[in-house]
This record gives C-alpha cells, structure tokens and sequence, in this order.
C-alpha cells in the first residue's frame, strides 16, 4: 500500500452534499413580541362605572346587613329617597343651577387668564421674566388660604366666589401649558425657519399643536380645582347652591342630604371631566399613545 493510500485512510470522511444541512447550525428565528401584547389592550366598556359600582354594593349590603349605622351613613335607598324628595320641592335644581354658575364663571375667567400669561411667558424671555415667578409665588400659596383677604378685598359677594375659583383654576392651566411650549422639540423650530414660515404661520402650526397635550392635561386639573374651590367658597355667606345646602344640612344633622350634595359634586366632576376627555380625543387624534 502506498503513502496515498495510507493517507485516505487516516483523513476523515467529509460528509456527502446532501448531509451539509447537518452542518449548519438551525437558523434561530427572532421572537415574535407583538406591540398589542405589550399595550394596555382593548377598552373595558364602561370601565370607568365599574369602581363606583362596586362601592355602591358594598355600601348598599353593609347597610341591609346592619354593619353601617344608617345615623352615620344612611343607606343609598333612603339618599335616593331624599334626592326625589329635593328634587320635587325644587330645591335640588335650584341650588346646581347657582353653583354651575358660580363654576363656570370662576372656569372661564381662570382659562382665559392661565392660557394668556402662560402664552406670554412661554413665547418670550422677558415675559418668562416678569410672569413664571409671580405664579410660581402664587402656586406656593394655597388658593383657600387667600379667602380672607379676598374677603377683605371684594367682600363676601359673587365676586370672592368667583376670583377664588379662578385663582385655582389658573394654576395648572398656566404650569401645563408653559410646560408643553417650552418643550417643543428644537427640531420642529428648526424645520420652521428652513420653510421661512413667519412668525403667525409659525405659532399656528408648531406652537399651538405642540402645546395642546399640555393645555388639555391641565384643563382636566383645572375642573377639579374649579369643584373643590366651589365646596369652600358657597359656604361662606352663601344663601344657595351644593355647598350652602351642605352646610344647611350639616347644621341641623342631615346626614342623607349631605350625602345627596356630596354625589352631585361627585357627579359633576365625572361629568366635567369626561368632557375635557371628550374633546382632548378629538383634538388631539393624531396622537398614537399607548391608550389607543
């Protein structure tokens, strides 16, 4: 046998073509990690009733058990009782329609001026300047704090009423607000200037969408606000509305009145607030978040 052959038959015998699969290792296909797996997934219909439901079964079997003492809480079917009662004499309607007023007034006033100096001092160094420190001051100070001087200053009229509403409404309308101007990406500026927009192309194009999110999410604190300022205020001299007849009825020991004034607040404030929620949807729709 020659050197060749002694050669083959020491080399080791290299598989045929058909076995080279063998030799290359599986591919390792990449993980499917869909982004619907990882959201929030689909909307629960009427989720946002499902807590207050909850509590209000609660409430209704502690009540029929005898664990709640109707003195301390009365059961839901005798506030139920009470708020037909209000409404028949025509007082319920009466005392919403003052305090939806009051509201609204303290609201509107506290929008205008919030969204104009937060406009200013977000739009201008010098305005920045003279404004954010006085607000930044005045955020400090509790709203609630300031109604003996507003006392002092308007009397115990509508007009306390409403200014305090609105101190308290202007607040997280102007933080937001100059919170999402000043954080319009620079590159959104830039892109301006190379289509030498002017400078009203350029507010209504970069600076208002840009600043809306902000506007929206501090509207949505400002309605609140504008509800609990309301609580406080028409219990000072007032002759009507929730908070008069709350404390009417605190006075004499009503506890299911109280309690009928304490779900009208409450039901406000849902309300006002999916209307924030509404039109926050549609105007800012071309958002994609992790809620959609």
């Amino acid at each position: 046998m020659n050197a060749f052959s002694n050669t083959a038959a020491v080399a080791p015998a290299f598989p045929a073509a058909s076995d080279e699969r063998l030799l290359i290792p599986p591919a390792v296909e990449p993980r499917k990690t869909g982004t619907r797996r990882l959201a929030l997934g689909r909307t629960i219909p009427f989720g946002a009733l499902i807590g207050p439901a909850l509590l209000l079964v609660i409430w209704s079997i502690g009540s029929i058990a005898g664990l709640i003492d109707p003195r301390t809480l009365p059961a839901p079917w005798s506030v139920i009782g009470t708020a037909i009662d209000l409404i028949a004499e025509g007082k319920l309607q009466h005392h919403l329609m003052t305090s939806a007023w009051r509201a609204a007034q303290g609201l509107v006033f506290g929008i205008l001026i919030g969204t104009i100096l937060a406009l200013i001092s977000g739009l201008s160094r010098l305005g920045e300047a003279i404004i954010d420190g006085a607000v930044q001051i005045k955020r400090a100070i509790p709203t609630l704090a300031l109604i003996p001087l507003l006392m002092l200053w308007f009397g115990i009229g509508e007009g306390m009423k409403v200014t305090t509403i609105a101190l308290a409404v202007l607040i997280p309308i102007y933080i937001q607000t100059h919170s999402s101007l000043r954080s319009i990406d620079s590159r959104y500026v830039e892109l301006a200037q190379t289509l030498r927009m002017g400078y009203g192309e350029f507010i209504r194009q970069v600076i208002l969408p840009g600043a809306l999110p902000g506007f929206f999410l501090g509207l949505r604190f400002a309605v609140t606000y504008a509800w609990l300022s309301l609580v406080v205020v028409e219990q000072v001299n007032a002759t009507s509305g929730i908070g008069y007849m709350i404390d009417l009825a605190r006075n004499y020991g009503q506890t299911d009145i109280i309690i009928v004034g304490l779900v009208v607040y409450a039901l406000l404030g849902l309300a006002s607030d999916g209307i924030v929620r509404f039109f926050q949807e549609r105007s800012l729709s071309w958002r994609r978040t992790l809620a959609d």
